[in-house]
């Protein structure tokens, strides 16, 4: 098939980019809930919040929203400002959505193995939607989208490494079965963003 004949591509509408930010950060608050319900941490921005909510009196929501705020002027240089304002909008809904989220939906039983399992596939997945409208969950997965647009680097591969040294860092504060529990969940996570974020597999607008 000639250049000529390839389907043109479609952009995201508006509606389509707000139904992306909303539903990828309500499934990614879900798996937030099922790791601070198991006591679990993951990498990144997230990772670190995890760490404040379980050793001071804030909120994941609260330390999550705080963490991202020295990102944004990253994201405006490198990607502008439509990317910046998608990525403020989808951490402040997940900001909100994961502090709700736990008035709405309760465990009595909770493996760790299956919180952490499920947890990183439906973050993963959360964090796939919000890629493929132009939006991140800022910190360092806007060094991850960078370094796999400049340079090729796998945004999954490079956040699964980056994930496991900040899970590795908790060990004073989580025990360490948990942290051992909690590496599955990373790999969960990221494996789903390897297998399905690579450059020109999509056809959307991204």
């Amino acid at each position: 098939m000639s250049t000529a004949e390839l389907p043109k591509v479609k952009k995201h509408t508006r509606l389509e980019d707000v139904q992306a930010v909303i539903l990828g950060t309500l499934i990614i608050a879900l798996g937030v809930n099922l790791f601070t319900h198991a006591g679990l941490l993951t990498g990144g921005s997230a990772g670190l919040a995890f760490l404040i909510q379980y050793s001071t009196s804030l909120t994941f929501g609260q330390a999550f929203f705080l963490i991202n705020i020295p990102f944004y002027l990253l994201a405006v240089i490198h990607f502008g400002w439509e990317f910046t304002i998608k990525t403020f909008l989808a951490v402040f809904c997940l900001s909100i959505f994961s502090d709700v989220t736990p008035m709405l939906v309760t465990f009595d039983q909770l493996n760790p193995i299956y919180a952490s399992v499920a947890g990183g596939f439906l973050m993963g997945v959360g964090f796939l939607m919000l890629f493929r409208h132009n939006a991140s969950l800022g910190g360092l997965n806007i060094l991850a989208r960078y370094l796999s647009e400049k340079y090729g680097i796998s945004m999954g591969k490079f956040q699964m490494i980056i994930d496991c040294m900040i899970v590795l860092l908790s060990v004073f504060v989580v025990d360490y079965t948990l942290i051992i529990i909690s590496f599955v969940g990373a790999i969960a996570l990221n494996m789903i963003i390897a297998v399905n974020h690579k450059p020109g597999r999509y056809m959307g607008n991204v």
